[in-house]
């Protein structure tokens, strides 16, 4: 009778927490909903959604309704959607390469992203048959191509993957400098450059309709291969030996982390820490287990993605600072507190 009862326990367990989790969420966004230069009650708010998804009829002014629906509800749900595919590409590199370090940012994913979605915006590659993500995407590409075939000639390893990550990430960074400073006009400089910075500005919905499909996707993808990131976490001989078809699954894997982070990058811009600091947050809270870890780093990323978000609207009154550098201002302590258990000895 032990055995049923502890199992019941831990399943009412994990439903306490998913409903939490799921609460807390729609707190956040109902927070960033109603918070900024004209506050809006919940109240209104939960009419206003109510008139656009259930056609009922309250009775709300114009401004509210637009403010409500057309401009921050998508882009709560954008930052939302943007953070959950952040953490999620952060988790799945740091079980493949093994390094707790490992995330798109600091591996110059999001710097290559930002170099193909700026050689599209600025000097018009493909003609307009690429879009602004698909340029994205195969600068994510060609970025972690250029990263992997560095750490391979360097002798390979953690450490010579992320030394090969910052030296990609300096030389797209520099790329992009260039293009906009050679080849972008005095407006054109100013909206690239603090787009790159991470901005959720003049986010609408169609930037959601295809944020949030692509996190869905990642998450589905990336659960569906949890047994083999936790295969992955033991090294490449041990995934061999569990029956896990590496290379397929690999290539999979970083499919899924290069079109999570070319999306999110060619709407908000290049945002650093994210990925790297909510799967630790998430691993201490739920365990290293991926089938737990990755819905938790989805979901921690999300909420904390729409909190920087508010703290970006509110810090600095009547300006709005780029979101890319509060979630700087909070990751690059924790990037160093990382960075220094990462050397210590075991």
């Amino acid at each position: 009778m032990v055995q049923p009862v502890a199992i019941g326990r831990r399943w009412w367990a994990h439903l306490a927490l998913v409903t939490l989790s799921f609460v807390a969420l729609g707190f956040i966004i109902s927070l960033a909903v109603s918070i900024g230069e004209i506050s809006i009650p919940l109240e209104t708010t939960a009419k206003a959604v109510s008139n656009r998804l259930f056609g009922t009829a309250f009775e709300l002014s114009r401004i509210h309704q637009g403010i409500v629906w057309d401009y921050r509800l998508s882009r709560a749900l954008l930052a939302a959607s943007a953070g959950a595919a952040l953490a999620l590409s952060g988790a799945i590199l740091q079980a493949l390469l093994r390094n707790p370090l490992a995330e798109p940012y600091v591996l110059g994913i999001s710097a290559g992203a930002s170099t193909g979605a700026v050689a599209v915006m600025i000097l018009g590659f493909g003609y307009g048959v690429l879009t602004l993500s698909t340029g994205a995407f195969i600068g994510a590409v060609v970025a972690f191509m250029l990263v992997s075939a560095l750490a391979a000639g360097a002798g390979g390893g953690a450490d010579r993957i992320i030394l090969a990550g910052v030296a990609g990430s300096q030389l797209f960074n520099a790329l992009t400098s260039y293009i906009v400073t050679t080849s972008a006009n005095a407006e054109q400089a100013r909206g690239v450059m603090f787009w790159l910075l991470g901005s959720l500005s003049g986010v609408r919905w169609p930037d959601v309709y295809l944020a949030a499909p692509v996190a869905v996707i990642g998450l589905v993808v990336s659960l569906f291969y949890a047994r083999a990131l936790d295969a992955f976490t033991f090294g490449i001989d041990a995934a061999a030996a569990l029956g896990i078809a590496v290379n397929r699954v690999r290539v999979i894997l970083l499919g899924a982390t290069a079109l999570m982070t070319a999306a999110m990058v060619s709407i908000v811009g290049s945002i650093g820490f994210v990925g790297l600091v909510i799967p630790h947050a998430a691993r201490f809270l739920v365990g290293p287990s991926h089938r737990r870890l990755l819905p938790a780093s989805a979901m921690i990323g999300a909420i904390f993605m729409v909190a920087a978000d508010i703290v970006s609207r509110i810090i600095i009154p009547q300006q709005i600072l780029p979101i890319g550098v509060v979630t700087a201002l909070f990751g690059a302590p924790a990037f160093a507190l990382i960075l220094y258990k990462a050397r210590r000895p075991v």
